[in-house]
């Protein structure tokens, strides 16, 4: 049922399908948003703002997009975006408020149809294309989504799960490649080039982030127009100092928020270009940095190293001026070798789709290596006990920070888990040092429990990271009768080292003389790769059931 004090704190809404206000938390369960500095009218549409509003500034003839062979300029992407709305409206049907599901790799025509929806005021839902229709079913039921936009070269598993949906009426296909030869692409193409958007409220739902929990069950988190705004007016004015001269590069999907917050928001809230990259593997990144000189990236770790290998073959990344590392934590032998060969420091930052991006980073200015910086301008942050109170500095506890973002999950019950007191408590185990740098320890759930000590899996993948031998590493607790867990790692060897008794021994002599000896890994076990997702995270838990 609707929290009625929610109408005295939310502005007024353009949404006739008043479903995701509807679900919204109620009040008591919100966390505090600290919103000083981010003032925005109260009618405000984020598609207007990221197309439109930076014709308007002059900025019509700059590139904005970079994929599948051809550039498209703001000017380009702002009458693309407004036919397609034209066609949502008055062919589709789609009123504001309801939800659309795109389903996409990373591609200009994926961008333009999420802008597009925001102008139509819907609410919008970005997938990943690995998704099967079981899963997207879960995610259509959960959101009661009547609207999907398939990129036609992926419309089979979206027409299963049409089959079986309760709420999905119509699947309607777009040309993934920019040839326009698709059944949404053709009803706008005789659109006018000029469209009057929905007059959304700055808080009016935009964009629902899917996550999953620890259980699997899907969690929708719920962000407004102004949030998507917030992000770019924060973390990626204040840290990154984006400029329109500024080219985009990196390997998270759109469907993450991550990746549409640092491929798609960031370059077209400030005039930047973007380049999208369907399979964004690192040989493929490098390729696009050095043929269009890409100045900022983001992917996680694992692909910068793969970076640092090639720059020892000839690579040039130095028109790279921002590396943001995240998705994982950033081990210190990565940071240092980037700094020694680029002299320019890699930004580790943490975030979460519940907060949107990030809220926690380094500064060109203020970094340094096995560390995550201070909180971005306008949130706060503090380690908490179980108790809920803040922990002595030095201590390892949970992580909780405000700001203009904040946890509003979609009709769940989950939500009194992850806001406390108006904090949001992430899953993440973090120390914070004398001097107010927060320092990851792990994932909640990646501590190991050994013989009573508490070791952190990403200290110790980061001294095994130390040693020529290792390429790749994740660590995971394994269950011993007799100490509890033990700190089993999985390695993948660099070029021209064997696995074998030696190795294993040369390994775990290492690490004891790196980090404290009781955190060597007892067990050791080499192979050809990790699981990863999409975005080059690795998938530890998978490890675990190995």
């Amino acid at each position: 049922m609707k929290d009625q004090s929610l109408d005295h704190v939310l502005g007024p809404t353009a949404h006739t399908d008043t479903f995701t206000r509807d679900n919204l938390p109620p009040l008591s369960q919100w966390p505090d948003l600290l919103l000083d500095g981010f003032d925005y009218p109260e009618r405000l549409n984020a598609g207007v703002e990221l197309t439109d509003r930076i014709v308007e500034m002059g900025m019509g003839d700059r590139t904005a997009l970079i994929g599948n062979g051809r550039r498209r300029t703001y000017k380009e992407l702002s009458d693309w975006t407004n036919r397609l709305a034209h066609a949502m409206v008055e062919d589709l049907g789609i009123k504001p408020g309801n939800r659309v599901l795109i389903r996409s790799a990373n591609n200009p025509a994926m961008v333009a149809c999420w802008l597009a929806a925001m102008k139509a005021g819907a609410v919008v839902v970005n997938t990943m294309p690995l998704l099967r229709a079981g899963e997207l079913s879960k995610t259509v039921d959960k959101a009661e989504i009547e609207f999907a936009l398939c990129d036609t070269r992926l419309m089979d598993e979206m027409v299963k799960c049409a089959k079986t949906s309760e709420y999905l009426k119509k699947v309607v296909g777009f040309d993934g490649t920019s040839n326009h030869d698709a059944e949404l692409d053709r009803l706008a193409l005789e659109k006018p080039v000029q469209f009057d958007a929905v007059d959304t409220g700055r808080d009016d739902v935009a964009l629902l982030g899917f996550t999953s929990g620890t259980t699997g069950a899907p969690k929708a988190t719920m962000h407004f127009h102004r949030d998507i705004l917030i992000i770019a007016d924060g973390y990626a004015k204040e840290v990154l100092s984006v400029t329109p001269e500024d080219v985009f590069v990196g390997s998270p999907p759109l469907a993450f928020t991550f990746g549409l917050g640092g491929l798609a928001v960031f370059p077209l809230r400030f005039g930047a270009a973007a380049t999208l990259l369907e399979n964004a593997s690192p040989p493929n990144m490098i390729e696009i940095i050095e043929k269009y000189r890409a100045t900022v990236s983001f992917t996680a770790p694992t692909a910068y190293r793969v970076m640092l290998r090639a720059m020892d073959e000839g690579a040039d990344l130095s028109s790279l001026r921002a590396a943001v590392s995240a998705g994982e934590t950033l081990p210190a032998p990565v940071y240092d070798e980037w700094m020694e060969k680029t002299g320019k420091p890699m930004l580790d930052g943490i975030g979460a789709t519940e907060m949107l991006h990030i809220f926690i980073t380094n500064r060109f200015d203020d970094h340094r290596p096995a560390c995550t910086g201070k909180p971005v301008g306008g949130y706060e942050a503090m380690v908490i006990g179980e108790d809920g109170l803040e922990l002595p500095r030095g201590e390892v506890g949970r992580l909780a920070v405000r700001g203009p973002t904040g946890c509003r999950y979609l009709a769940d019950d989950r939500q009194q888990g992850y806001v406390m007191d108006g904090w949001n408590v992430t899953g993440d185990a973090f120390t914070m040092d004398e001097d107010g740098y927060l320092h990851f320890a792990a994932r909640n759930d990646d501590m190991i429990i050994s013989s009573g000590y508490n070791i952190a899996g990403p200290e110790v993948e980061a001294a095994l990271l130390s040693h020529a031998a290792v390429a790749e590493c994740a660590v995971v607790g394994k269950p011993d009768a007799e100490r509890g867990s033990i700190v089993e790692a999985f390695v993948v060897l660099a070029e021209g080292h064997e696995g074998g008794p030696d190795t294993v021994k040369a390994i775990q002599e290492h690490v004891k003389a790196t980090i404290a000896p009781y955190k060597y890994p007892r067990s050791v076990q080499f192979v050809d790769e990790l699981p990863k997702t999409e975005s080059g995270k690795i998938q530890r838990f998978r490890l675990k059931d190995d």
